[in-house]
């Protein structure tokens, strides 16, 4: 193993497992979330200062021989490591995971890589979106379409994906303007906005396939905290839906680890015309529908859910039941992250990804 992969992982070793939460207090080291303006572009940007930060895009491709699911994800990791130690040490990491839900394979194509930060080849800049691992690539060019356009190379293991995601609507910011609340006390909070309804193209050639040019809608979320998760929660479930008429939704549920009665409860819906109402406590509920058990876990996740917002009541259907990604070899965490579309009375009335995390093993972020 190169000295580069040791330091890498004796960083990993230090961190608890991710993908979306922290211990319930923060380290003194990082900073806390507190409720304040987002400033946009810069909170585009990194916030290396937290402990943990992601740049989560999902969507659906409508490719010539049916739909797809994909997924990619830029986390930023502060180690706690001291500022003052050499300029190899692993104080940044960034961890990248990849993923194409494809129903005739009928399980995950994806790949994860993590490395730290440094020497021009793994960054995240401060002033944009702009996460780079290698060659993987996540960016917003600020000047492409009416509101910004991201754009991400993506030469995986299995699969090489290139996209485009036009930003059709102006940025969603999550909880109270930004400030989301995942836990009964303050600090349980992260810095969240969404942008939804993202119009995307993109380029996917699988491994002795040729290539293939699809569109779709996407979603993307940024967060970043240095404590989330209470110490009595295992995990949560969590959608992100492009609904068919240009509305967003947005809901979650912090699990515990005994017991069934949510930690705590969200939902955002901003309806086609732009206003957006918030829901949290009894009007926001999540019921298992199907379940579904992993050949290589043995975990069960529920992977339709029946899921109550105010007045309205949903259900998501999977794309395709094995979408579990194994990612304990750079988070230590397993989690269900599939592309999902969302039904009212019955009807077809979205599209978007649907997550479990804590399932396998409680989160310990």
């Amino acid at each position: 193993m190169r000295r580069r992969d040791l330091l890498v992982m004796s960083a990993l070793c230090a961190l608890p497992a991710l993908p979306r939460a922290s211990s319930a207090q923060p380290t003194p080291s990082f900073a806390s979330v507190t409720p304040r303006p987002l400033v946009f572009p810069r909170d585009h940007g990194a916030h290396p200062d937290y402990r943990t930060e992601w740049w989560y895009l999902t969507g659906w491709l409508d490719a010539p021989n049916g739909p797809l699911g994909f997924q990619v994800t830029f986390f930023r990791v502060a180690t706690g490591i001291d500022a003052g130690a050499s300029r190899f040490a692993p104080r940044q990491l960034i961890i990248a995971h990849a993923a194409i839900a494809d129903p005739a394979r009928g399980a995950l194509l994806h790949d994860e890589r993590v490395q730290r930060m440094g020497f021009g080849l793994v960054e995240a800049a401060l002033e944009d979106t702009d996460v780079r691992l290698d060659r993987w690539r996540l960016w917003r060019d600020a000047g492409a379409g009416r509101f910004g356009t991201y754009r991400c190379t993506l030469p995986a293991r299995s699969f090489d994906l290139a996209f485009s995601a036009e930003m059709q609507q102006p940025l969603l910011l999550q909880g109270r303007d930004g400030f989301s609340q995942k836990g009964p006390r303050p600090e349980q909070a992260s810095h969240y906005y969404t942008q939804p309804q993202l119009a995307v193209h993109a380029t996917l050639r699988r491994e002795g396939a040729v290539a293939v040019e699809a569109s779709g809608t996407a979603w993307l979320d940024h967060e970043w905290s240095s404590s989330v998760l209470d110490e009595a929660a295992s995990g949560w479930d969590w959608i992100g839906m492009n609904l068919d008429d240009g509305a967003a939704l947005t809901a979650f549920q912090i699990r515990p680890r005994q017991g069934t009665q949510p930690i705590h409860t969200y939902a955002s819906l901003r309806d086609a015309a732009g206003t957006t109402t918030l829901y949290g406590g009894a009007d926001v509920a999540f019921e298992p529908a199907t379940t579904w058990r992993s050949p290589r876990t043995g975990a069960s996740y529920a992977v339709a859910q029946r899921i109550r917002v105010g007045t309205r009541r949903f259900e998501t259907r999977p794309l395709m039941n094995d979408q579990e990604l194994d990612s304990r070899a750079t988070t230590g965490a397993v989690y269900w992250e599939g592309a999902s579309e969302l039904l009212e009375a019955g009807r077809r009335v979205g599209r978007g990804y649907l997550e479990m995390t804590g399932v396998v093993a409680p989160m310990r972020l």
